[in-house]
């Protein structure tokens, strides 16, 4: 890592700005590590509280500069929680797929993995000058691969973060979890295997973040089926083996087919308008909805749907369900049209 920076260890205001400098970038870090939002901003200011308590002991070594310092208390701090907890799922991690013509299953108090907004990632900067300087890489921020990455132990999943996202070498990797660098290598290759697993092929992780002109058309015509009520046009949006989940909802539907039979009430007039607002979220398009129930006057926050889209159609929609979506979002709780 880089030289350390030059800092104040009495001063908490330097050292405070200073530490803002990487806010963001921490935040990710430990998202990755626990896979909630709200759980990573906990745990970034635990980390700025741990740095400040333990400032004396920054530089003693001359392993570490400031930001990889950070670095290490911000992983320590999610193991410690990643101790006491259970790892984040989604439904296919709880439940097999669901008949379609059951009613859907109410909500469960499960620990559910949650959208990171991409107003969010947009803030996050990291040092140029850094290796791993692109810490919000597409495809290591997308759904797909938090929720894989949950399946690791922890220290497998720090190890891979560290190496194959943040750009680590073994060494510095080793160095961070304290243990030998042949015991690191180890991790990260079990790691990797169990990733391979879940996402097939896909160990090699492009630092695409901007949505391509397929995507956005794609997105245009996913709200305007929404808005228009009309089910098949979503239909020819979906790939046929696509994939519905609805968390906090622990059902989900497998094929075009299942979604579409699942999806029929929301298209049936006495459910109400809907407006939908794209959003994007883990570097994924999505789409806000707003129902406007028979009788009522304004749109209320329904939930807010993140799409993986693969070969132009839609493979897998997340559909997070519940007004806390949308304040994460930064969006209103209401719509008057």
């Amino acid at each position: 890592m880089s030289s350390a920076e030059p800092l104040d260890l009495h001063d908490e205001s330097a050292f405070a700005a200073l530490f803002e400098r990487h806010r963001g970038e921490l935040q990710v870090h430990c998202y990755r590590m626990l896979g909630s939002l709200e759980d990573a901003e906990d745990l970034v200011q635990e980390t700025f509280l741990r740095a400040w308590r333990s400032r004396e002991t920054f530089g003693a070594d001359g392993r570490f500069s400031f930001r990889a310092w950070l670095y290490r208390i911000a992983t320590n701090a999610c193991l410690d929680e990643l101790r006491s907890r259970s790892r984040r799922v989604l439904p296919p991690d709880v439940a097999p797929a669901a008949d379609p013509t059951v009613p859907l299953s109410p909500p469960a108090d499960l620990p559910w993995i949650q959208p990171y907004p991409d107003r969010l990632l947009d803030q996050v900067t990291a040092p140029e000058e850094e290796p791993g300087a692109v810490v919000v890489a597409r495809e290591t921020i997308e759904l797909a691969f938090i929720t894989a990455i949950q399946h690791l132990p922890p220290r497998q999943r720090a190890a891979l973060i560290l190496r194959d996202v943040l750009g680590w070498s073994a060494k510095e990797t080793a160095s961070l979890l304290e243990t030998t660098v042949a015991s690191a290598n180890s991790a990260v290759q079990r790691a990797r295997g169990t990733v391979r697993q879940h996402l097939g092929e896909r160990t090699t992780w492009r630092r695409r973040s901007e949505p391509t002109p397929e995507e956005r058309e794609l997105l245009r015509r996913y709200v305007e089926a929404h808005e228009s009520a009309d089910a098949d046009a979503l239909a020819a949006l979906l790939r046929e083996d696509a994939r519905l989940t609805m968390p906090p909802h622990p059902t989900w539907y497998e094929g075009r087919a299942a979604i579409m039979v699942a999806a029929a009430p929301a298209f049936d007039p006495a459910f109400g308008t809907l407006r939908s607002v794209p959003v994007r979220a883990n570097r994924q398009p999505g789409a806000a909805h707003y129902l406007r129930a028979s009788g009522e006057t304004e749109f209320r926050p329904l939930a807010i749907d993140v799409l993986r889209v693969e070969d132009g159609r839609v493979a897998e929609i997340t559909s997070f369900d519940g007004s806390a979506y949308f304040v994460m979002f930064g969006l209103p709780l209401t719509l008057d049209r």
